[in-house]
């Protein structure tokens, strides 16, 4: 395993896991509720917007009080008891001690998020962090003023994009850096004025791929009205037609050497991570995060920290971290949720800056180094086994059905979707939608076509979500929009969407590669590529003698995308060929 501890931390290395990577990462994203959202009161009666739904056996401070020194977390601390399962005792000790109702920390006006960190102005966005003005996103960092973006960097005044770093006036792109007042962009980097573009470097003034002057580039962008919602389709679709032509990067990696996964910045010796940048080192089985990581194994959502394994939002000034959930600022913590400031912990719930506890009981420094190593003997040799038999000792990540969320709640179900039947066999929990109470007062087909004939009107208005709850999206029906979304949809003359929030995230998700790699051969054939697929037999003609000559390229790679996905996929050299 990656940690290894004195006898003071945890008695000895941790152990192999038991289970593959992917079925790791599925257990983790389980214990992680982003988007679910609900109202109940908190344990004063005073009404809360909560991750924790009401029916759920879970006490809930509102923020402040939860921040507040008016309680001590350590009231509800037990002494370990050795005639039963550890995570038994976990289960009732996250039942009784009162849980924060969203993890935010640091939220300005913008009590609606949740996994963030310093954000202002901000609704509905989530996983993100040091973001001002930005809503119904995911992964956000250092970006202001946007609707709809996820996993993006340093994005200003931007909608729709999906993996861009400093662009600012972009729309619907993905995979773009250092571009402004473009749209429809695909792996383009520095361009300007560009619109329904794949695989620019530098240019400005092209459509779709086709160089203009700069009078008749302007002239010939009046034709395309991303205001109308009808005309926006046909633009999405023959923007599709042009990227199922263009080559492919195996991945977004920059600067990353000796790494695999896909959307690496600035990252080194990584193995099989995701969405990860600035600064990373020596991590496997990593994803959606970064800052400063080092040392990290089988974790979602880390950064600003080092050796960790198996963890969930994690980061800001840790180190030695193991199966712990949402916890900032500490060394030496084991089987956590909600730690803060704290340090040499082991089975324990929201503490905020102690030391030496177990199970929320405070000990002696010497008791804690005594008592640690049997309960470690205890978990092997009194394992929890759970509905389906599976057995689960120390060095084990948290069995799923103690987590407070049903499957459908968590991210898991976003990376590693089910059914409601699917779910259930596999022994995981499921939560049907919740009865809405409100009434719908338009449906989608009567919202204007076009923008500039919406007026202020649309704010009072409960529009029905074009899904229904007829998908797997977390549909929540319908949806309204609020005065900042409607002023920057007439501003940068955009289109009102037709889905609600969920719905358009699941889509945007949808266009995200799964977090899994494929060991595959580069597609570059000489002067003609074809694709795997023989059902589509899409072709590109490179446009430039590569090193390989008319021979097919020898080099080999590991992609996130498929082999039985239409994309034709490059390797780097090749890739560079065509777009340098």
């Amino acid at each position: 395993g990656p940690l290894r501890q004195s006898s003071s931390e945890a008695s000895e290395a941790m152990p192999p896991p038991t289970f593959c990577p992917e079925c790791q990462m599925q257990r983790l994203m389980i214990w992680r509720n982003e988007r679910s959202l609900y109202k109940r009161k908190d344990e004063s009666g005073k009404d809360i917007i909560s991750i924790f739904s009401p029916d759920k056996p879970f006490k809930v401070h509102g923020k402040d009080y939860w921040w507040s020194d008016a309680w001590d977390q350590l009231d509800y601390g037990k002494e370990y008891d050795f005639s039963r399962p550890f995570f038994v005792q976990f289960k009732e000790l996250l039942e009784r001690v009162p849980l924060e109702p969203l993890f935010n920390k640091n939220a300005v006006r913008s009590d609606y998020c949740n996994h963030t960190e310093d954000m202002k102005d901000c609704y509905l966005s989530f996983a993100s962090i040091w973001n001002e003005n930005v809503s119904y996103s995911k992964g956000a960092m250092k970006s202001k003023d946007s609707f709809d973006i996820f996993f993006c960097n340093k994005n200003e005044l931007t909608y729709e994009n999906t993996g861009c770093e400093e662009c600012y006036r972009v729309f619907f792109s993905k995979h773009s850096y250092s571009c402004r007042d473009s749209a429809f962009l695909m792996d383009c980097r520095g361009c300007q004025n560009c619109f329904g573009c794949v695989n620019l470097r530098n240019k400005s003034y092209y459509i779709f791929n086709v160089p203009y002057a700069k009078e008749e580039y302007f002239e010939k962008i009046k034709e395309f009205n991303l205001g109308s919602f009808e005309s926006l389709q046909k633009i999405k679709s023959q923007f599709a037609e042009l990227c199922e032509k263009q080559p492919y990067r195996y991945a977004h990696i920059t600067n990353s050497p000796n790494s695999t996964g896909e959307i690496l910045d600035n990252c080194k010796n990584c193995k099989w991570c995701f969405d990860m940048v600035d600064n990373v080192e020596d991590c496997k089985y990593v994803g959606n995060g970064g800052f400063n990581l080092k040392d990290v194994y089988s974790s979602y959502g880390a950064g600003e920290g080092e050796l960790m394994y198996q963890t969930i939002d994690t980061g800001l000034g840790t180190s030695k971290f193991f199966s712990v959930v949402v916890s900032r600022n500490g060394r030496n913590v084991s089987y956590a949720m909600s730690s803060y400031g704290s340090s040499n912990t082991f089975g324990c719930v929201s503490l905020r800056n102690k030391e030496y506890c177990i199970l929320n009981k405070q000990y002696a420094k010497e008791e804690y180094e005594k008592l640690l190593p049997r309960i470690i003997e205890h978990m092997n040799a009194m394992p929890y086994v759970d509905r389906k038999g599976k057995i689960y000792k120390y060095g084990e990540f948290f069995p799923p059905e103690i987590s407070p969320f049903a499957y459908n709640e968590t991210i898991a179900q976003e990376y590693f979707p089910l059914t409601k039947e699917e779910a259930l066999n596999k022994g995981y929990k499921w939560k049907d939608p919740e009865t809405r109470q409100y009434i719908i007062t338009m449906t989608y087909d009567k919202i204007p076509d076009d923008i500039n004939n919406v007026d202020d009107s649309i704010l009072k208005e409960v529009i029905e979500c074009q899904h229904n709850q007829k998908c797997n999206q977390q549909c929540t029906q319908a949806y309204r929009i609020i005065p900042d979304e409607l002023s920057f949809y007439k501003r940068m003359n955009l289109a009102l969407p037709r889905l609600c929030p969920n719905c358009r995230h699941y889509e945007r998700l949808s266009q995200k590669n799964p977090m899994k790699l494929w060991h595959r051969k580069c597609q570059c054939a000489g002067k003609i590529s074809r694709t795997s697929n023989a059902e589509t037999r899409t072709t590109y003609s490179n446009t430039v003698n590569h090193s390989h000559g008319a021979e097919h390229c020898p080099n080999e790679f590991e992609t996130s995308y498929a082999p039985e996905r239409p994309e034709i996929v490059y390797c780097e050299q090749c890739y560079n060929s065509e777009v340098a």
